[in-house]
């Protein structure tokens, strides 16, 4: 029978449809076309993107040239732009601003066909670290509030190159998608004065039915209310609410767990599509205690539909914690 599971930080309720449950077999995805040719963010093209912002290269080369280990560059084509200042006005009931921000391209690797789960732990500390630099650099700017990290993977996840990379885009405002998790967890800290995510992982190690791996830092485990199939969160087992303060020894032990996840879901998915997301607190934020911030790994296994986008609701073919033991018990 289906269940109806309530995320306990803001409120959303999934439907979990194990008669429809599906095992990793079961998910077809559409096979990725590739593109042959030319690559703009090959070893050797650096003319053929923006100028590079941050790099992390071999110490005999020189800024847009070869002989570097990571790149980041501003995006061609930017959904909001860094030149300018904020405009804010009224237009009747209507509030409108300038599309100021930052949108940035971080080339992980020289190696056009080498995805996370294939990098050294070192390749993957070194993107992780370029994370951090950016969203620091960028808070600087007073214009700016609030900086999402995110990777797509694959053409069916977003991605329109093969190379990888993953994006970072600056706002000078903070997402509603945000607000809500802000706003949740304030409202349990209030109630309990404890960080929601703090009494998640506690409840979750003591459990032990949804936690997929984990090291002396940092935990993965497939949520509760898990809104897609073989959805994992990765979070850090200290409280720590801004992303970019962590320490730059611990980049290795999430490295490690990052690493660890993209190789579980490559391996019992098939490499699947997915995306992450870097959830982080706003540069702003006045109450640390209150949130935890965390990465959101999610495959494109299945599509969301009119009901859906007419609830709100998700529905989610795979138990949480089917979807963990598959993952757990994968050979990597």
């Amino acid at each position: 029978m289906s269940e109806l599971r309530k995320d306990p930080i803001i409120g959303r309720w999934v439907i979990i449809s194990p008669d429809r449950g599906k095992r990793p077999t079961d998910y077809g995805t559409e096979p990725e076309n590739t593109i042959s040719g030319f690559c703009p963010f090959d070893e050797g093209n650096e003319s053929k993107t923006p100028s590079e912002i941050y790099a992390i290269r071999h110490s005999d080369s020189k800024s847009n040239s070869s002989g570097w280990k990571l790149r980041v560059v501003p995006n061609k084509f930017p959904v909001l732009r860094i030149e300018g200042d904020l405009e804010r006005q009224g237009l009747g009931l209507f509030d409108q601003m300038n599309g100021i921000g930052a949108h940035e391209v971080i080339i992980e690797t020289t190696n056009h066909k080498h995805t996370i789960a294939d990098l050294t732990l070192e390749d993957v500390v070194r993107i992780l670290e370029s994370y951090r630099a950016r969203i620091l650099d960028l808070k600087n700017d007073k214009r700016f509030r609030f900086t999402m990290v995110f990777k797509n993977y694959k053409h069916a996840a977003g991605a329109s190159l093969e190379h990888p990379h993953s994006q970072l885009i600056t706002m000078p405002i903070v997402p509603k998608r945000v607000w809500e998790e802000l706003e949740g967890s304030k409202t349990y800290y209030n109630f309990k004065e404890r960080c929601i995510y703090c009494d998640i992982i506690r409840q979750e190690i003591g459990q032990n039915v949804r936690v997929i791996s984990e090291n002396d830092r940092f935990i993965n485990i497939s949520p509760y209310a898990s809104r897609f199939p073989f959805e994992t969160w990765l979070l850090p087992k200290q409280h720590m609410s801004n992303f970019e303060n962590i320490r730059h020894e611990d980049l290795f032990s999430l490295g490690e767990m990052l690493k660890d996840i993209l190789m579980r879901i490559q391996k019992v998915l098939k490499d699947p599509p997915y995306n992450y997301l870097v959830h982080t607190a706003p540069f702003d934020f006045k109450n640390p205690e209150q949130y935890h911030w965390h990465f959101e790994i999610i495959p494109k296994l299945t599509r969301v539909a009119g009901f859906e986008w007419g609830t709100g609701f998700y529905i989610n073919p795979t138990l949480p914690e089917d979807a963990t033991r598959y993952l757990r018990e994968a050979e990597i």
